[in-house]
């Protein structure tokens, strides 16, 4: 099967390929020997500079990259220079392709080469990411920021790359090679290229000193990413790369936000504008995202200098494209396409650099600045607020009656056909399954929001197929499921034909500290045996719950404590699955949701291709799934404050005390208004974890999910505490849902970690961060 992405090696760019198959057989170590046939080569389509090729002998895959053949420009096409980089950065761990092997001997195939390990993933050649959700384009380009924020972060003497260009006068030279670069290139007179070098040599920055490794050409279609995860594996094409002031490379990968049509570096044919980008972060987001993570202050002096040269650098690359195409070896098929780009390029560059090229019209803020909804976030939670007008709270007495009715029967864990009803009528309106991005299309941002919403009502969430533990676990299938587990339990959950639950917490150990677990999930040959106790199992109740994800110890001394979990797909039918008991959370069964069970393995079998992502990767398991399941509880929890404060209010302007509506009283008019300044201030800090999910994603928002679990459940306790007060011993019984409130809200200081391990855990990010910066004004 041929490589994606490649071609038949075109006729000008052949070379011998027994002799590079001779050649690598003797220099390149591991290159197979068998099979007997000869090395398959075929050529990348894209690439404007230096012509790569895809090599396949055998299972073995490599690409290599060598110099155009035929007459070049001055200083161009260093393949010992990509060669180096390459190493040095591999070395220490940065993305990029494993360099294995570099030939300067033009003899072997017409030209100098170098050999590097093939990478799999996904390329993307449209900057706009049409292939993807707007959810995923989000947080692809926040991979994106990320990566080149670390590569900026490099000290060059750890890379020992001291030499590999000079800093000093950066601006200047990149300005003045450029021009050179196109005059002799070009190949019509185009005024706007002239009067755009004479503004840049007359704006270089005055301080025009920094020296920090710079790519060169970071853009979109130069990065491979994960094949299902946003995350960057590679980036490629280090010709360009040198020693300089790093700003250069953001400014360059702006470009296409700045951009308005066609141009086929950035996209397939299409008028675009990332800032009109459904899911793309707004360019002045993914700055601040890029200081952030850099943790040096945010500073866009110069940025208008630093367009202006991406745009004169781009103009000049594609008349370098371009006349490569009239002399015969340019490596891209399309390159008579770059010679009609020139002059607009050069226009926007000197139009952007005379306006000052504002950063998306807005300030830059910190990197988890806060931004409105989506246009489509905005839509679907209007259209949920109304479907919960009309429809889900009318029905809250009857389901309410329906459970006092049965509360001593079996049919308490059975729901009621009102339930089912509204769920099916939400399917029915794309109110469906709204809590993942991949499938909503929306962000963290506009989930969080409708998280609020059905936390005004206990069943809420699952009339949208939203209710924990099933949001989680079908998190986990999504990110971490094979595509014979998505299509056996993921497909079915959500579409609503079963349920599920998660067994983590267990009875006979301290499970604030996970690594305490004692049940065990043992490998026999094509299966897993699962032997242990569970507690607090919840859905397990649940009578349409068919399958649960159990997370157990796959021992292995060698590794770390923190390698030795693995979580499993269990179905409920199993034998040695044994449901014991339910357990109630201040008396209260949480029938409803099926519960919280106390649930044994005993000697439970099940096929090896039940485990999830790899034996050992629990943890990792964990916290890709708890970061958004922590937004949904907090802005559930916000929910049920908001009708807690709703509640207290309509109970002190009904009834009066010593000749006094309540609300007169001024210990309660306090507080209602302590009630409202909690509820906000737990609601900016959810919503900025939220947008940082959106941006950094949970690893990089850990901070701020650990604030948040803290600090909405604390929050929702008072105000449900004080609503409790003001309606009297009213408030504890039947008539009010305050008790079951209490109860919930309560018990999640303890759910998902007690909030003394996420204090822990906060301060000690705080220490490094307050030390982190210390150390950069020394």
């Amino acid at each position: 099967m041929a490589e994606p992405d490649t071609s038949e090696v075109r006729e000008k760019h052949r070379f011998s390929q027994a002799a590079l198959d001779s050649y690598l057989s003797a220099n390149l170590p591991d290159f197979p020997l068998t099979p007997p046939e000869p090395l398959m080569v075929r050529q990348y389509r894209s690439g404007q500079s230096n012509p790569t090729f895809y090599l396949q002998k055998g299972t073995k895959q490599y690409v290599l990259r060598k110099k155009p053949h035929g007459p070049l420009l001055p200083g161009a096409h260093r393949i010992d220079r990509e060669y180096r980089v390459q190493s040095a950065l591999f070395a220490a761990g940065f993305p990029v392709p494993k360099p294995l092997l570099y030939c300067k001997d033009a003899a072997v195939i017409g030209t100098e080469f170098y050999v590097m390990e093939h990478v799999q993933g996904r390329i993307f050649r449209d900057v706009a990411l049409t292939e993807v959700s707007p959810a995923e384009r989000s947080a692809l380009y926040v991979a994106v920021i990320e990566t080149l924020a670390r590569l900026h972060s490099f000290d060059l003497k750890a890379l020992d790359l001291q030499g590999y260009g000079r800093g000093e006068g950066y601006c200047l030279r990149q300005v003045q090679t450029w021009k050179n670069q196109y005059k002799r290139a070009a190949n019509v007179n185009i005024p706007a290229m002239q009067q755009l070098t004479d503004w840049l040599l007359d704006n270089v920055p005055a301080n025009d000193n920094e020296e920090k490794l710079t790519h060169g050409d970071f853009r979109i279609d130069n990065i491979i990413f994960h094949s299902r995860e946003a995350r960057v594996v590679a980036v490629l094409d280090w010709e360009l790369s040198t020693l300089g002031n790093p700003i250069a490379d953001l400014a360059y990968l702006a470009v296409p936000f700045l951009w308005p049509s066609r141009f086929p570096v950035f996209t397939q044919g299409n008028d675009i504008s990332l800032q009109n980008v459904e899911g793309i972060p707004a360019l002045n987001e993914l700055i601040a995202i890029y200081y952030h993570c850099r943790g040096i202050p945010t500073s866009l002096s110069n940025w208008n200098f630093f367009i202006a040269l991406a745009c004169l650098k781009l103009a000049g690359i594609s008349q370098g494209v371009y006349a490569r195409y009239t002399l015969g070896n340019s490596s891209a098929e399309d390159a008579y396409r770059f010679a009609e780009m020139v002059k607009p390029l050069a226009e926007k560059g000197l139009e952007l650099a005379k306006r000052g090229a504002a950063v998306a019209e807005a300030p830059v803020g910190a990197a988890g600045e806060l931004s409105q909804q989506s246009q489509k976030g905005r839509k679907v939670l209007q259209q949920l607020k109304e479907f919960m007008k009309q429809h889900v709270l009318p029905a809250e007495q009857e389901v309410i009656e329906y459970y006092a009715k049965h509360e001593s029967s079996q049919l308490r864990w059975k729901k009621p056909l009102t339930i089912h009803k509204l769920k099916e009528m939400a399917k029915a309106e794309g109110l469906w399954n709204l809590f993942l991005p991949a499938v909503s299309g929306l962000t963290q941002t506009d989930y969080a929001l409708i998280a609020e919403e059905t936390g005004k009502c206990f069943f809420a969430p699952e009339i949208f197929n939203c209710q924990a533990p099933d949001t989680g676990n079908m998190e986990v299938l999504h990110l971490y499921g094979t595509a014979e587990q998505k299509k056996q339990w993921l497909e079915p959950l959500l579409q609503g034909k079963f349920q599920s639950c998660f067994c983590m917490t267990e009875p006979d150990v301290a499970s604030s500290d996970a690594t305490n677990m004692e049940c065990t999930i043992q490998r026999d040959g094509d299966s897993y045996i699962i032997k242990g106790k569970k507690w607090w199992s919840s859905g397990a109740g649940n009578p349409d719950c068919k399958v649960a994800i159990v997370m157990g110890k796959t021992r292995n001394s060698s590794l770390s404590k923190y390698k030795q979990h693995s979580m499993i797909l269990v179905p409920f039918e199993t034998p040695g699955v044994k449901i014991i008991r339910p357990l109630k959370v201040f008396g209260y069964d949480d029938a409803p949701h099926g519960g919280h069970f106390e649930v044994h393995f005993e000697q439970v079998q099940v096929p090896a291709s039940n485990m999830i992502l790899g034996e050992g990767r629990g943890f990792e398991i964990a916290q890709g799934r708890l970061g958004p399941g922590r937004i949904h509880h907090c802005m559930r929890t916000i929910g049920l404050a908001e009708r807690a404060l709703q509640i207290l209010c309509e109970r002190a302007a009904q009834r009066k005390t010593f000749g006094k509506k309540l609300y007169e009283h001024e210990v309660v008019a306090h507080w209602i208004a302590e009630c409202r300044i909690d509820i906000e201030q737990a609601r900016l800090l959810t919503l900025r974890a939220a947008k940082a999910i959106d941006t950094v994603g949970s690893a990089g928002a850990k901070k701020q999910i650990a604030m948040i679990k803290v600090a909405a459940p604390r929050m929702a306790c008072k105000v449900v505490d004080r609503a409790l007060q003001v309606c009297g011993a009213a408030g504890f019984s039947q008539d009010f849902p305050l008790g079951l409130m209490f109860a919930h809200v309560r018990s999640l200081r303890i759910a998902d970690g007690p909030d003394e391990v996420h204090l822990s855990a906060i301060a000690k990010m705080e220490l490094m961060e307050q030390a982190k910066q210390l150390s950069a004004k020394m």
